[in-house]
């Protein structure tokens, strides 16, 4: 599936988008991982949640479960939320 990656993180994967494989967004971040190392833990707590800063989009929809299951067709958007004051 097509993953467009949010600019914080490209430092981890050199690229905009990048292709990944996963029935669940979990299993989607650890193929992610496998390849990119370092990048999981910036998306997702040491209990495995969404880190509150990080949004995950399925074909436009955000999501808000990392089992969220997935299709090789889907497109995954990961944004990092803006915040401050």
């Amino acid at each position: 599936m097509k993953v467009l990656i949010a600019s914080p993180l490209h430092s981890y994967v050199k690229a905009r988008e990048v292709e990944a494989a996963g029935a669940t967004l979990r299993e989607m971040l650890a193929d992610l991982d496998r390849r990119f190392p370092g990048i999981r833990f910036r998306m997702v707590d040491e209990q495995g949640s969404i880190r509150k800063h990080m949004r995950f989009f399925v074909n436009g929809a955000q999501v808000f479960d990392v089992e969220q299951a997935l299709q090789p067709s889907d497109e995954v958007q990961i944004v990092q939320a803006l915040s401050g004051g």
